[in-house]
Formats: C-alpha cells, sequence, structure tokens
C-alpha cells in the first residue's frame, strides 16, 4: 500500500489500522518514498543491543577476591575508562 505524505496526515488512523492488519504502507512525498508503516513484530527486536564486534565478546574473568561492597566496588572502577 502506498500514501502521500498529506494522505497520511490525513488519514493516519486509516493507515495505522491498514498497518495492525499486516500491511506495510510506504509514504511518499513529492513522488520519492520517505517512510514505512509496517506491523509491529516483536521476533524482529533483539532480545540484547547488537552491534558492529560481532556476536560474541569474550569477557575476562576478574579475581576481586570474593564478594564486594558497592564502595568497594566504586574504589576499583575509578579512573577506569577515562
Amino acid at each position: 500500500m502506498e500514501a502521500t505524505a498529506r494522505e497520511f496526515n490525513q488519514q493516519s488512523s486509516q493507515i495505522l489500522a491498514a498497518a495492525e492488519r499486516g500491511e506495510t504502507v510506504t509514504v511518499t512525498k513529492n513522488g520519492r518514498p520517505v517512510a514505512t508503516v509496517a506491523p509491529y513484530r516483536e521476533s524482529e527486536i533483539p532480545p540484547y543491543p547488537t552491534g558492529p564486534i560481532g556476536d560474541s565478546v569474550d569477557i575476562p574473568e576478574l579475581d576481586l577476591g570474593g564478594d564486594l561492597t558497592n564502595d568497594e566496588m566504586e574504589d576499583i572502577l575509578k579512573g577506569m575508562g577515562s
């Protein structure tokens, strides 16, 4: 389905209803596509953020000597990442 920007502005409820029914709507402005309104699919959202570093990241294990208090963790982390 296709709709102009003006149609989208005036008929947004109907366009959202079409997306809810499973239709994808391309919104055009001056004859060129500028947006897509698509049905929401929960499976398209990854369970965790992904990035350019790949599928897996090896996180080193740190032996910090057992359970730490919040204050001890803050002291250890001060200056890291700066």
